[in-house]
């Protein structure tokens, strides 16, 4: 399934070549029916309602920043993430981020706040996509339903405003 939404500045970039300034993980720890999400302290996305995540240190892996991202946002641990593709976000600004999507649904630890994260299970039917990234709404279901996604995003601050995404 694909779904697209052009816009003249999005329309001009080379997705193929794009290189983005930081590389990024986003990992979703499932339980029952309920997924683990955070509401963001700090940083990109302050005060949206998101996955634990965050950029690779060096030398790390996609999958190492996952497990070490949730757990130092949530005292978590995911054990065997499984990968289910990538989003890349272009901003207006000139800031560039490619995410690595993982899940998980078996972990280790108790979800605690910390300095960067409030932890919220949330039901599957009541994710609260009013306080997250635009983009979510289109993904995210079909990523907790077991597909994979690839897309690219255009952002203006917090409005989106072109997209290409394909749910595999």
């Amino acid at each position: 399934m694909k779904m697209t939404q052009s816009h003249p500045d999005f329309d001009t970039i080379n997705w193929e070549s794009w290189t983005p300034v930081d590389q990024a993980t986003l990992c979703f720890v499932q339980r029952d029916q309920q997924v683990l999400l955070i509401e963001k302290k700090r940083g990109l996305g302050k005060g949206k309602v998101n996955g634990p995540g965050g950029r690779f240190e060096p030398g790390e892996t996609a999958v190492e920043c996952a497990i070490r991202e949730t757990q130092e946002e949530l005292g978590v641990t995911p054990l065997n993430p499984r990968s289910r593709g990538w989003l890349k976000f272009q901003f207006q600004d000139g800031y560039s981020l490619q995410a690595h999507i993982f899940s998980a649904t078996e972990f280790e630890g108790e979800a605690i706040e910390t300095e960067e994260a409030v932890p919220l299970w949330t039901d599957l039917d009541l994710i609260p996509y009013r306080r997250m990234w635009a983009d979510d709404v289109l993904w995210l279901p079909h990523m907790l339903d077991g597909r994979n996604v690839e897309g690219s995003f255009l952002f203006d601050n917090d409005v989106m405003l072109g997209l290409d995404l394909t749910l595999l």
